[in-house]
């Protein structure tokens, strides 16, 4: 598992049938700041993955990746690698909470 920001969506309106009607979002993975260990900081990179819990972009996510996309109840006949599986409210590393989401 790992964190990420919802930075965007993805329509795509030729898919295959089991696809359709799932929502796809760009997502950047998250780190511990590695200078400060005060905050979140991006990787670079981009997953795209499909939504099972109603996230929106800007949002901070946990994902889950390979064959762990599969195993909630509405990806497991999905052909798809990445999944958002949580919307994040707090994130604590020993004593300090390096990121809080609004109104969290």
């Amino acid at each position: 598992m790992f964190l990420a920001k919802v930075t965007g969506s993805v329509i795509s309106t030729q898919k295959v049938d089991l696809m359709v009607g799932q929502k796809l979002f760009v997502v950047e993975p998250l780190r511990i700041n590695e200078q400060t260990k005060d905050g979140l900081s991006g990787t670079g990179r981009t997953f795209i993955c499909v939504d099972t819990v109603g996230c929106g972009e800007g949002e901070t996510v946990l994902i889950v990746q390979g064959s762990s996309a599969r195993f909630t109840e509405s990806t497991k006949k999905l052909p798809v690698d990445a999944t958002i599986i949580g919307i994040v409210d707090q994130v604590q590393v020993g004593p300090r909470t390096v990121f809080k989401a609004n109104g969290a």
